[in-house]
């Protein structure tokens, strides 16, 4: 028997972050003595009181459907968060709950581009979204970026990039791989240009807002730019702020025309989030903060030990970061020192040499370079440069 699969899911990469933390837990259950900085997770336990609010919700029987969209407490949670750190208001119709950001932005390109439509992705850009695109039928359009610009686009290169075909920008702020940031000066030049393109929708990706050390409060593109709220859809959840990964709450704020068409994708497809777990991010939302403000100390002392020591390895440079918690390193020097072939050999190296699990650049769109997560433990960092440099000098 010949089982036909689509044209479509032809196209798709499997995500190469996911596929190298599989590849380290298997060499570790072989006994093998793995670090994994593939995995963009918090090595910190969900704030207790968040915890709490779950155990209370089971307790008090919320564990029945939801509306597909999500509770009406948690939506206002959002909608007060929203007003509160962005200063961007929006009504409940406005609001999306969905099973993590991720499928947030899938149901945003579901419900808004066809075939032939363009969207416009900076490289180096998150894994998923041009395979997202592609599964909407639209068609990626990578803008490639240096370390001179700070892997940031330009406005003229924006302004370039437009044709008759533009349907969308992906703006991600700080960064997944990279950890750089737009700053509000950055932020309203290109919202220049994009209000010379009315047609064009601008998808916010914020969901690293929190983890963030740049010299200047975090900014949105709403925020900065009032006028192309009405064609902006904000993108966040409490996964990577609050250590809540397991959890799967994301959640969408945009035009009530754009949000009723994303709720019907998600009502065909998984319906409502978990309601425990919308309880717990109520309290998330509209809890103390201080847990943010704790892991975000912690995440940058990380990046400020481990930057410059990457940097110093031979064969590497890596740019500092503004937020997240990943440097992305061009490593081009040390796959031609150790006549490796590109990035993704230079990762299997590593992973066989030195016990380090890495991401391959190529997989953002940025060949030469590897992304590496500092969401675990200093002490962890330290071997895992150790072990580095040992690799790249043998």
């Amino acid at each position: 028997m010949t089982i036909r699969l689509s044209k479509r899911v032809a196209q798709v990469k499997p995500s190469a972050t996911i596929a190298m933390s599989m590849k380290a837990a298997e060499l570790r259950a072989q006994g093998r003595d793995i670090i994994s900085l593939s995995m963009g997770e918090p090595d910190f336990d969900t704030p207790e009181h968040i915890r709490t609010a779950a155990i209370e919700a089971i307790q008090q029987g919320q564990t029945r459907y939801t509306a597909v969209d999500g509770t009406a407490t948690l939506k206002e949670a959002i909608i007060d968060k929203l007003q509160r750190d962005n200063h961007l208001a929006y009504e409940a119709g406005e609001i999306l709950v969905s099973n993590g950001a991720k499928q947030a932005i899938y149901n945003l390109l579901q419900a808004t581009i066809d075939p032939g439509d363009e969207v416009i992705i900076p490289a180096p850009y998150w894994v998923s979204y041009p395979d997202m695109v592609r599964l909407a039928d639209g068609e990626p359009v990578i803008l490639k970026t240096t370390p001179d610009s700070q892997y940031l686009i330009s406005p003229a290169q924006l302004a370039a990039s437009i044709t008759e075909h533009t349907r969308m920008l992906m703006l991600n702020s700080p960064s997944n791989p990279t950890g750089q940031a737009y700053s509000r000066k950055q932020l309203a030049e290109l919202g220049e240009v994009l209000l010379e393109h009315p047609r064009v929708l601008i998808c916010s990706d914020d969901i690293y807002e929190h983890i963030w050390w740049a010299g200047e409060d975090f900014a949105s593109i709403g925020e900065v730019v009032p006028a192309l709220k009405e064609r902006l859809v904000v993108i966040n959840g409490v996964s990577k702020a609050y250590a809540m990964t397991g959890w799967r709450i994301g959640y969408a704020a945009g035009p009530a025309k754009v949000i009723k068409e994303m709720r019907k994708v998600q009502g065909q497809s998984t319906s409502n989030p978990c309601s425990v777990s919308q309880a717990a991010a109520v309290a998330a939302l509209a809890g103390d903060q201080a847990c943010v403000r704790d892991m975000c100390t912690a995440f940058r002392a990380r990046h400020d030990w481990l930057q410059p020591a990457l940097d110093a390895l031979p064969g590497v440079s890596c740019t500092p970061g503004k937020g997240a918690f990943y440097l992305f390193a061009d490593c081009s020097g040390a796959i031609a020192a150790l006549g490796l072939a590109d990035d993704l050999a230079l990762a299997e190296h590593l992973l066989e040499h030195a016990g380090v699990a890495s991401v391959p650049g190529s997989a953002f769109g940025a060949p030469g370079h590897l992304r590496l997560s500092f969401a675990c433990a200093l002490e962890t960092l330290e071997q895992a440069v150790e072990r580095i440099e040992q690799a790249l000098c043998t």
